[in-house]
């Protein structure tokens, strides 16, 4: 089984792609745990990392991070949330799309199609 993963970063604050946000994918290996990274990159002009996760996903649980408080830092905006990790179940040979709506006080995400 191989799924695909995609991502995109959305700043509701100024209505427009969040561009230069590190994204990790990390695959949770038991309870608890960090997990191993399995994909990464950075949000391009249009909010989108593409080749997230080159190998694609197996059954199982993973956690999306993006690093959200470099990319406010470097606006110059002060926010509250440093990362947002968002975490998952793959269960089907299927695409998954986990997008992040962001905002210096608050986000939002879905699944996505």
């Amino acid at each position: 089984m191989s799924a695909t993963l995609s991502t995109h970063v959305l700043d509701a604050v100024n209505g427009t792609p969040a561009t230069g946000v590190e994204v990790t994918v990390f695959s949770q290996t038991g309870a608890g745990s960090d997990g191993q990274p399995v994909g990464s990159g950075t949000t391009d002009d249009d909010g989108r990392v593409p080749g997230l996760v080159p190998d694609g996903l197996d059954r199982g649980t993973y956690r999306i991070v993006f690093a959200t408080g470099s990319f406010f830092e470097r606006a110059g905006v002060r926010a509250f949330y440093p990362e947002v990790a968002i975490t998952f179940v793959v269960d089907e040979d299927r695409h998954y799309h986990v997008p992040l709506l962001l905002s210096p006080f608050a986000f939002s995400t879905y699944r996505g199609s």
